[in-house]
């Protein structure tokens, strides 16, 4: 049985990268509203299911990307600050901080690859200009460095008493507005897509 659905995982791996994308979010989504909207209850869950599903992505691809690995400790140190502390101001800057060092290394990184990041990371599935890569890079960075402004202001704008929308906002309000924006970048990838 267990081969079964290693199977089924090596052929279908756009599901194996759904399930381990958004497992530990519908996890920690379970226990939270099934708590009384308790973090403290929800954020053990979502640490073990998150290192869970990054041992499952390196059981099958050898190998964990970069943005899921940083991810994965980002919210295992602060999921672990916030239980230890008792206090969610740990999680609610975690998103903060992981947006502040994608867009960083956005910015710094052309200065050690001698070539945008976006290109080393996407260079594979997408063949754009130079110029595409450098506006691509520099639209991504923007929109990191926003989602960190946006993440403070709601988080610091709410009482404790209505933690729920943080929470709501950083599944239901992040998710959508970074698909949005994705979708806004295909004009600039069409427009500069070099033919194979």
């Amino acid at each position: 049985m267990f081969f079964y659905y290693v199977n089924i995982c090596q052929v279908n791996k756009s599901f194996l990268k759904f399930a381990t994308d958004f497992g530990p979010l519908a996890i920690f989504f379970y226990y939270y509203y099934n708590n009384d909207k308790n973090l403290s209850v929800a954020i053990p869950p979502l640490i073990v299911a998150t290192l869970v599903a990054l041992v499952i992505v390196w059981f099958f691809e050898k190998k964990i990307p970069m943005m899921p690995l940083i991810s994965g400790i980002l919210i295992t140190f602060f999921g672990g600050l916030t239980i230890y502390y008792n206090d969610p101001v740990f999680i609610y800057v975690k998103p903060t901080i992981i947006n502040i060092l994608f867009a960083l290394a956005l910015f710094f990184g052309k200065y050690f690859t001698n070539e945008p990041v976006l290109k080393k990371i996407m260079g594979k599935s997408i063949a754009l200009t130079d110029i595409g890569w450098e506006l691509l890079n520099k639209r991504w960075m923007y929109f990191f460095f926003g989602l960190a402004i946006l993440n403070e202001y709601v988080w610091r704008t709410y009482c404790p008493e209505q933690e729920y929308i943080w929470v709501n906002f950083k599944v239901w309000g992040m998710l959508p507005i970074t698909l949005v924006f994705t979708g806004f970048q295909i004009s600039l990838i069409n427009k500069h897509k070099i033919d194979g």
